[in-house]
C-alpha cells in the first residue's frame, strides 16, 4: 500500500486574537501556494483510491485543493489525523482499497512521527514543512516495516506544475 503524507499548507498565525487555535485556516498566500504544489502532486503521483483529513479548517482545506488537482476523490474527515491518533488512522488504512494510493492531511509533529514510525527512523529526522509531502510503501495497514519513496517539499511539487504545462 501507498500512503501519501500531508502536511497542511501555511495557515493563519496561532495566537491571531478571536480565533482558537483548532479554526484557523489557511492564509490567501497558503491557498494559492498548495493549490500549485497539489497540481504538481498530481502530476508526479496516481489518482488517489481514499484521501483523508483531519477535520480542522487548515487541513480540510488543504484536502480539498488535493481532491481538486486529483480530480478526486472527496476527501474524507478522520478525527484521528487531528491528534495523530495512530490506531484510528491505521484502522482507515485497512478499509481503503488495496493498490491504491491513499492520502492523509494533517498536522506536525504527528506526520513526522507517523513517517518515522513508518521507516523506523527518529522523528525529529524527517520534518514536514507546510505543504509538504511524504510518499512511503506500506506492507499492511500498520506505519511499520515501511519504505520512503519520496520525500516532496512544497518548492520541489510547485516546480512539477510549472514542468507539466
Amino acid at each position: 500500500m501507498q500512503v501519501l503524507l500531508v502536511r497542511h499548507a501555511t495557515a493563519v498565525e496561532r495566537g491571531t486574537a478571536g480565533l482558537a487555535d483548532d479554526d484557523r485556516p489557511l492564509t490567501p498566500r497558503g491557498r494559492k501556494r498548495f493549490a500549485r504544489a497539489a497540481a504538481g502532486l498530481a502530476t508526479l503521483l496516481k489518482r488517489p483510491g481514499r484521501l483523508f483529513t483531519s477535520p480542522l479548517p487548515r487541513a480540510a482545506q488543504t484536502a480539498e485543493l488535493l481532491s481538486r488537482a486529483f480530480r478526486g476523490p472527496k476527501a474524507e474527515p478522520l478525527p484521528a489525523l487531528a491528534h495523530g491518533e495512530r490506531r484510528g488512522i491505521e484502522d482507515a488504512l485497512r478499509v481503503a482499497p488495496p493498490g491504491f494510493l491513499v492520502v492523509l492531511v494533517g498536522h506536525e509533529p504527528h506526520m513526522s512521527s507517523l513517517l518515522a514510525a513508518a521507516i523506523g527512523a527518529e522523528a525529529a529526522a524527517v520534518p514536514f514543512k507546510k505543504g509538504g509531502a511524504a510518499l512511503v510503501e506500506l506492507p499492511a495497514a500498520r506505519f511499520e516495516d515501511g519504505r520512503l519513496l519520496a520525500l516532496l517539499p512544497p518548492r520541489l511539487a510547485r516546480r512539477a506544475a510549472r514542468t507539466r504545462r
